[in-house]
């Protein structure tokens, strides 16, 4: 039933999409034109329909893939929540970071964590603050290995990139307090300043993190694709699914780490040939 009302989304929403291709080719031109650089176009298969991207003016974006929420000790773990969907996008996200890297494409990595003195929350009757506070945010805890840790505060264990997925030293990290990575953030500034124009999106959880930022991206020019074997929540798949359709009418693209990654090849072949 959820399929059948989806098909019929697409039929209604993307009939009105015809000039999207052009958007996109017109935002990556105006790239290219505004920092200077030209490295090859590589063409990922994606919904609505394809769309041509250029290393020096894409990046990574790595939603939350900390210990808090993908780790056994973490935040998540502790709650009883299932984080074996979280798990299961590490392996392919690894192998996009990988790609990403040997092609010179920029990994930016956002982190969703607190000042120590939990000054950055919000107000004493903010949601962000009390639905945070019921989840045990600060709370002293033992790391896995016997540290001493607090849930989801800066520079701990708990918010720490999850192991399989570790920053290295050409990777940027943006600290976040809320769940889109722009909010109060140097995210945009840092995109600006690299010429950055489109955002490959990974990580957790799809309907809520990834989807804040998505949506801020795209309302700040920014032209989204989402690696949906890349992302998941443990809120549900159909939330899941929610938000790839969204992304896929009105918000972006959506593709796969395997399209992703074949796309980077085919166009490193076609240089080297």
């Amino acid at each position: 039933m959820i399929e059948k009302t989806n098909q019929q989304r697409r039929r209604v929403v993307l009939g009105g999409l015809a000039s999207v291709p052009l958007l996109a080719a017109h935002g990556l031109a105006e790239a290219q034109k505004s920092n200077g650089k030209a490295s090859p176009a590589f063409n990922i298969p994606a919904k609505p329909e394809p769309i041509s991207l250029r290393a020096a003016t894409s990046a990574v974006i790595v939603v939350d893939m900390q210990n808090d929420f993908g780790s056994k000790g973490g935040m998540f773990d502790r709650a009883g929540v299932d984080i074996a969907g979280i798990q299961k996008v590490v392996a392919p996200t690894a192998r996009v970071l990988a790609a990403s890297r040997a092609a010179g494409i920029k990994v930016i990595y956002l982190k969703m964590a607190f000042r120590p003195d939990l000054s950055d929350m919000g107000a004493a009757d903010s949601v962000n603050r009390v639905r945070h506070l019921k989840m045990n945010v600060g709370k002293t805890v033992r790391a896995p290995d016997g540290r001493e840790s607090r849930i989801l505060i800066r520079d701990t264990w708990n918010t720490d990139i999850v192991a399989e997925l570790k920053p290295e030293a050409s990777d940027i990290t943006v600290y976040k307090h809320r769940f889109s990575g722009f909010y109060e953030t140097e995210l945009h500034a840092t995109l600006k300043r690299l010429g950055i124009r489109h955002l490959i999106f990974t990580g957790c959880t799809t309907s809520i993190c990834v989807e804040s930022t998505v949506r801020d991206a795209m309302f700040r020019d920014y032209l989204p694709v989402l690696l949906a074997d890349c992302m998941n929540e443990p809120i549900g798949q159909s939330n899941h699914e929610a938000s790839l359709l969204s992304t896929e009418v009105s918000l972006g693209w959506v593709s796969s780490s395997e399209e992703y990654i074949a796309a980077l090849s085919r166009s490193r072949s076609l240089t080297q040939a």
